[in-house]
């Protein structure tokens, strides 16, 4: 037993109290800077305190503006207080990601509604009748929770958001069904179809990026919940927060540099996570924190995404009116004929060049691409791009992101 190698970790000293604590995926039972945004939830959720319908929500904002955080939060003191008074209320939450068609959703919701039971193999139309029936039977007020809900497939969308508000019509008084979705894609609904929209009577709210001053508060709070006292510096604290605010104000990039610094000093024994540890992070989750943007992306952002690596990797240049060369530069209406070509070999419908050019400019506010307009000195006028990160990796992580 002596020659485990874990007894090493096991009576290892950490600066660590509670490494989950610093996790992403931790809601805190306060969450700073996020009030309003919580008084808005809580009000379009309070219909179900009085067995009302409460409203469709849909939750706009960039990676690491707190949304999901904010919705949970909210979500988990709606089920205490239902639970602590009897209100006929059932919520669940699950994310897009891993379930992208309405079948897929319906059946999720089914397989939760009677645990002991197994659905494989039953007909789509059992499995929504059966939805429909578990929600009839108990009186239930129904809250769906659709994280990364631009991860629905584009033809798949429509049909599971009208479905879902529609089988009200079928529910009658007592029970209802109501979803809240999240999305880091400020454009998502462009897509709807106009009579979707209409049966959908939703509550809108975007989610702004933190600044570095919010951002040192946010990571003061989860230091205090994971660290044990003392043991990080300021300077940490601030190195990270200015690092995330660079990247769009992402908490969830403040968050994991602080966490893999802290593991540092862990390997090196030291006794203060300092700067030179949350630097030493920078560079090695750099990556990681690239990969979870590029995943975290909604999917048309991806496939522009794609189109630029694929272009990236044989780039022309730019052959300028005054017989000067500039390399690695790459046009936006090739990278859109491009685009056309991925979309429709992974069966997504393309977004007109109006919408292109608005998903062109979300991609360099991430900081993936940089863009300039080809002005004086290139025959006609169009909008130059040049790739800011390593279009091979980026490449592969779509890739097999649209073949899974």
């Amino acid at each position: 037993m002596s020659d485990n190698i874990f007894y090493e970790y096991l009576n290892k000293g950490s600066l660590f109290v509670n490494k989950n604590k610093i996790s992403p995926h931790y809601v805190p039972e306060k969450l700073p800077f996020r009030d309003e945004q919580i008084k808005e939830l809580s009000l379009w959720l309070s219909p179900a305190l009085k067995k009302e319908k409460p409203h469709n929500i849909f939750i706009y904002g960039k990676v690491g503006t707190g949304k999901t955080s904010a919705v949970r939060h909210v979500v988990n003191q709606l089920d205490s207080i239902s639970k602590e008074n009897n209100l006929c209320l059932y919520t669940l939450y699950l994310n897009c990601r891993n379930y992208q068609t309405k079948h897929a959703i319906l059946f999720y919701c089914v397989q939760s509604f009677y645990p002991d039971k197994n659905f494989v193999g039953y007909s789509k139309s059992f499995i929504y009748d059966k939805f429909i029936t578990f929600l009839k039977e108990n009186e239930l007020n129904f809250v769906i929770i659709l994280d990364e809900i631009d991860k629905i497939k584009d033809r798949e969308i429509d049909d599971l958001i009208y479905t879902l508000s529609r089988s009200n019509d079928e529910l009658g008084v007592g029970s209802s069904v109501s979803m809240i979705g999240i999305s880091n894609n400020l454009f998502f609904m462009s897509r709807l179809d106009p009579r979707t929209k209409s049966s959908l009577c939703e509550q809108e709210a975007v989610y702004p990026p933190y600044n570095a001053e919010e951002l040192k508060e946010i990571l003061k709070q989860r230091v205090s919940l994971t660290f044990k006292e003392n043991v990080v510096l300021d300077s940490a604290i601030n190195s990270a927060a200015a690092m995330a605010a660079k990247e769009s104000g992402d908490a969830r990039t403040a968050l994991m540099l602080l966490l893999k610094a802290g593991e540092i000093a862990d390997m090196n024994k030291k006794d203060y996570v300092t700067d030179k540890e949350v630097h030493l992070a920078k560079d090695k989750v750099e990556h990681e924190i690239i990969k979870s943007m590029v995943l975290t992306l909604p999917v048309q952002l991806q496939l522009v995404l794609l189109a630029i690596t694929e272009r990236s990797e044989s780039p022309k240049g730019i052959l300028k009116i005054d017989g000067s060369y500039e390399e690695n530069v790459l046009y936006s209406g090739e990278i859109y004929d491009t685009y056309t070509v991925v979309s429709n070999k992974y069966g997504e419908k393309p977004v007109s060049m109006r919408w292109f050019r608005e998903y062109i400019n979300e991609l360099e506010a991430y900081g993936f691409i940089s863009t300039t307009q080809s002005g004086k000195g290139v025959k006609g006028n169009t909008t130059l791009i040049k790739l800011g990160v390593d279009s091979k990796n980026i490449k592969e992580l779509l890739e097999k992101e649209f073949n899974v």
